[in-house]
């Protein structure tokens, strides 16, 4: 059960190890500028591998449950599913249902999990195995793994990092749990925090914060939702970006620094990397201030 590219990367490594008997990821949705339909990337690998597959919009739909009760599978692996499972999901495989969460629990349960990593500046995250339970990430663990946060990096490229380390993780953790010789250890309550899932308006950039702040939104928040501001009544969306705490500005207030298009902050400036005007492609910060009248003083 998963839906997006972090999710297909487990399915891949499973797939070569087991048999997976069935896939249960999110319906196609309406994305880019004309709404065509899109499809979750675990979809297109599923029809790539030749498995069976359903789409509910939820597991309580008609027929949901009852495919995957036909499927009698002897364990569920989930990463980045995007649905709360029920009791009789999870009580269905007689392994249980296995997490792969992008954090190293219980730090960072809930939907976002490496984009509050980034956010909040956390230096290291991982990868935790998790047998689920009706809580929200609340389950006990079968292992962790830590890695670094490098810096500069966008919660994108950590997905892509995480998800390679979350299917080996998983590979070397199911041979001992399936046998018996490994048993789940409960999660401390010490150190929980909670990452919600976020919506398009979290990108509002708020110029009254710290510089160094609002960096680090960017990086957390490309691809999804991403970050983007006001000016001259229309969006603009800001792909990468830098602070600089050695210059002051008011905040909000535009300037012009080392070429570059910035903003004045609560502290230091924000210097903009890459933006994307509306209805235009991404494009470095120095491009875009060659038609942006009115910018900076």
């Amino acid at each position: 059960m998963g839906s997006p590219e972090f999710a297909a990367s487990v399915l891949k490594a499973l797939a070569g190890q087991y048999p997976v008997v069935g896939v249960v990821t999110q319906p196609d949705k309406p994305a880019g500028r004309g709404r065509a339909l899109s499809q979750p990337p675990v979809k297109t690998l599923a029809q790539e591998l030749g498995l069976p597959m359903i789409q509910p919009d939820r597991l309580r739909d008609p027929g949901a449950f009852e495919q995957i009760q036909a499927w009698d599978p002897d364990l569920i692996v989930v990463a980045a599913f995007g649905q709360i499972l029920r009791r009789n999901v999870l009580n269905l495989p007689r392994f249980g249902c296995v997490n792969v969460h992008a954090s190293l629990l219980p730090r960072w349960r809930g939907a976002a999990p490496i984009q509050s990593a980034i956010l909040h500046g956390d230096s290291e995250t991982g990868i935790s195995i998790m047998r689920m339970d009706e809580g929200i990430d609340t389950g006990p663990i079968l292992a962790k793994r830590p890695m670094p946060i490098p810096a500069e990096i966008t919660a994108g490229e950590l997905s892509s990092q995480l998800a390679e380390l979350g299917a080996v993780l998983l590979i070397e953790s199911l041979p001992g749990y399936l046998a018996g010789k490994v048993e789940p250890q409960p999660q401390p309550e010490e150190g929980a925090t909670y990452a919600p899932m976020l919506k398009k308006e979290d990108g509002l950039i708020d110029f009254s914060q710290p510089a160094a702040d609002l960096a680090r939104k960017v990086r957390a928040f490309n691809p999804w939702p991403g970050t983007y501001t006001l000016w001259q009544g229309q969006i603009l969306k800001v792909c990468r970006a830098h602070a600089d705490e050695k210059y002051q500005e008011e905040p909000g207030r535009t300037c012009i620094v080392r070429r570059q298009p910035a903003y004045g902050t609560g502290r230091g400036i924000l210097l903009l990397d890459e933006v994307q005007p509306a209805g235009k492609k991404p494009m470095p910060g120095e491009v875009f201030l060659q038609g942006a009248r009115g910018w900076g003083f």
